[in-house]
């Protein structure tokens, strides 16, 4: 039988049936509100009490073993109804007092009657003594410290949400994180800001409670008194016993509960964001190291002596002070002599056996190779919890798959050459990149923006360039508030390598990866494949093609284009460069969206056509790769295209010079490593559906 439409949809389960979790809120609520305006029994009074303090303990137990913060995120919401509940129930007990009071103690229930009597021995004064006490321990110290934390937890983590969203994009493009992942990172991230944003306003509840508590107790004592006297005749120190008593009972059943859950707001605001609980890190954290237990055993030990003091009291925590050290020590060396035992093991040695060289002593020159000093081995290893190997693999991974062929195996090995911190970046077995990272701090680097300096080591990003400071770890969440990018030493080299990785793609592709392109291919297309290779062009032809489409930074994935496009152009040209032209005219539509994206106007720089009319006859004249111009002309023309570009990067478009088809590759040539954000198109590889818009134009200023 289906459920009426009428029902929500959340208090409906599989089938329609209702589902009795969703029913557990809403009944606290219309509970709560039925408290405040039914006359309730005490044996209702007592549940409901009993359940309060229950509560309560529940909400503590559950901050202090939750793992991080964000694990009882639904902690703010729950101090919301618990403070509620409190405040009905003292509405309430309240009421019963004020109309039963003056049958007797049991009058509010049992629960109101044992805080009366028992807690506080039947005497109101002590239990407004102990009343006041408790209210400016919640209200004074807990409460205040609380809300104060909340505050600034709550601004911090918002001003570090840039810094970290920044660093979830760095490691993204670094490969080192998959789209699922960073977006997991993502919602984690504004999962904290909301927790700490709801504990900023949920602090004030607390807040709110305690000064309620206060001026319900004080109401409550006058309007007993006024009861008892002028409604049922009793005089004013029977009356006082009667009502006083009952309305400390009732203010120290509510604000104990009330204590308990300013704790857990304080236990839950001051934690770190770390993935353990409260006692592991108390433990692990203050018993770390024995020669403080020594210390303070030595002092308690000493105050123990001393005559008039409370000795045994001293003593015996002075001796299990000492106690815990020793058992400490005890395990700290029985760990070292197992460390070196596992070192020091011996190992059969066998007399090396003399044998020819063969070519197996030959030792191929790696495509890739990662060399370390020995301080950042601990990186590699995963033993030592070292993630530079997974993180390697990952760059391969996405570069495999945004460049169109498999990335060869990076292989890595220590370097006593190298400075204890220094890593090389070699291809080919030549080195390409050498810097130095330090594996005990983290690289912030400044994007452009941001608020403030760092106290640290100054250094140069080494994957593009950036200013940066290597900071301790526990300068992190400031450095992220100030608008840095924070990243730890293996992200630095993983970015790094594959910064080189694209810049020199070109060099990693040969003959067998081409050949492997065109076996995945023939699958698809056999006939294709049979007829380009090697019928109408060689394999040597076609790798010199792709190796250029690759240096101008353009993937080879649409490789059914390439050859399609190859196998149509060869009968008039062998010529690797214009093949390669007539490539880039057919993938124009992917290398425009690459560029600009989905944008339909593409903003350009343009030559003058007088100067372009200039270089195209040097082209002509002397060939592409032997271009003669006046070196003053080539300087100005150069100096003019980094300008350009670079206002372009200040307003946040691509730079992209648009020139005639003659002079294409020769201009990529010019700038690609001098101006690597300026991107050199012709014509005909402008899509139609494009809109040009021209906004600067070289010229003048360069033929002066």
């Amino acid at each position: 039988m289906r459920l009426p439409d009428v029902i929500p949809p959340a208090l409906r389960g599989e089938g329609g049936n209702l589902r009795l979790g969703g029913l557990g809120v809403p009944f606290l609520v219309v509970t709560m509100l039925a408290m405040m305006v039914v006359p309730l029994p005490p044996l209702a009074l007592d549940m409901l009490f009993t359940f309060n303090i229950t509560l309560g303990l529940i909400v503590l137990l559950v901050t202090v073993y939750a793992q991080r913060p964000l694990d009882f995120a639904v902690f703010p919401t729950i101090l919301l109804v618990a403070t509620l509940l409190r405040l009905a129930l003292n509405v309430a007990s309240t009421r019963v007092v004020l109309l039963e009071g003056h049958t007797g103690p049991d009058a509010a229930g049992q629960v109101i009657q044992s805080f009366g009597e028992f807690v506080i021995g039947g005497n109101y004064a002590v239990g407004l003594v102990v009343f006041t006490i408790l209210v400016i321990i919640n209200f004074v110290v807990v409460t205040k410290g609380a809300g104060r934390v909340s505050e600034v937890s709550a601004r911090f983590t918002l001003d570090a949400m840039p810094g970290k969203q920044m660093a979830i994009d760095a490691d993204l493009n670094a490969g080192l994180l998959t789209q699922e992942q960073a977006r997991e990172r993502r919602a984690e991230i504004s999962q904290e800001a909301d927790f700490y944003g709801s504990m900023d306003g949920a602090s004030k509840f607390v807040r709110g409670d305690a000064i309620a508590g206060i001026l319900i107790v004080f109401i409550n004592i006058i309007g007993g008194l006024i009861v008892g006297m002028a409604q049922h005749g009793l005089s004013a120190g029977e009356a006082g016993r009667t009502y006083v008593l009952l309305t400390i009972g009732d203010g120290l059943v509510a604000q104990i509960p009330s204590l308990v859950l300013s704790t857990a707001t304080a236990i839950i605001v001051t934690r770190a964001n770390t993935p353990q609980d409260m006692g592991g890190m108390v433990v692990g954290q203050m018993l770390s190291d024995p020669r403080v237990l020594m210390i303070t055993a030595a002092i308690m030990v000493g105050l123990g002596m001393v005559p008039g003091m409370p000795n045994f009291a001293f003593l015996t925590l002075g001796a299990i002070a000492a106690g815990t050290a020793w058992l400490l020590m005890q395990r700290r060396q029985q760990a070292a002599v197992a460390a070196a035992e596992a070192e020091a093991a011996p190992s059969e040695e066998q007399p090396p056996e003399i044998k020819e060289l063969t070519w197996d002593d030959v030792p191929p020159v790696d495509v890739i190779g990662l060399e370390v000093g020995y301080g950042l081995i601990p990186l590699v290893d995963r033993n030592q919890g070292g993630q530079l190997m997974q993180r390697i693999k990952g760059v391969r991974k996405k570069l495999s798959q945004e460049l169109g062929f498999l990335v060869p195996s990076v292989h890595i090995k220590d370097n006593l050459e190298l400075g204890p911190n220094a890593y090389r970046i070699s291809l080919m077995g030549v080195p390409t990149a050498e810097t130095e990272v330090y594996p005990d701090r983290e690289m912030a680097i400044n994007p452009g923006q941001v608020h403030g300096e760092l106290n640290g080591i100054a250094a140069k990003d080494p994957a593009f360039g950036l200013d940066a400071v290597w900071i301790d770890a526990a300068q992190k969440d400031q450095a992220q508030a100030l608008g840095y990018t924070v990243v730890d030493a293996s992200t630095v080299i993983a970015t790094h390598l594959s910064q080189t990785l694209q810049d020199h793609a070109h060099e990693l592709l040969g003959f067998d990866e081409a050949q492997q392109l065109l076996d995945g291919l023939s699958e698809s297309a056999p006939k294709l494949v049979e007829d380009l290779v090697p019928k109408t062009l060689s394999l040597g032809v076609v790798v010199k093609v792709l190796q250029n489409l690759l240096e101008d930074r353009v993937p080879i994935r649409d490789m059914r284009t390439i050859a399609e496009t190859l196998a149509e152009q060869a009968p008039r040209s062998q010529d690797p460069d214009m093949l390669t032209g007539a490539v880039r005219m057919a993938l124009g539509r992917m290398i425009v969206q690459n560029i600009n994206g989905m944008r339909p106007e593409l903003p350009v720089i343009t030559l003058d056509p007088s100067l372009e009319q200039l270089l195209l006859q040097s082209v002509q004249g002397a060939g592409e790769a032997d271009v003669g111009i006046e070196p003053g002309l080539a300087q100005r023309l150069h100096d003019s295209l980094a300008q350009a570009a670079q206002q372009q990067e200040v307003k946040g478009e691509a730079a992209i010079l648009l020139v005639a088809p003659g002079l294409r590759q020769w201009l990529a040539r010019l700038v690609r490593h001098a101006i690597p954000a300026l991107h050199v198109l012709s014509f005909n590889e402008v899509p139609e559906n494009k809109q040009i818009k021209v906004v600067a134009s070289i010229g003048e200023e360069v033929q002066q």
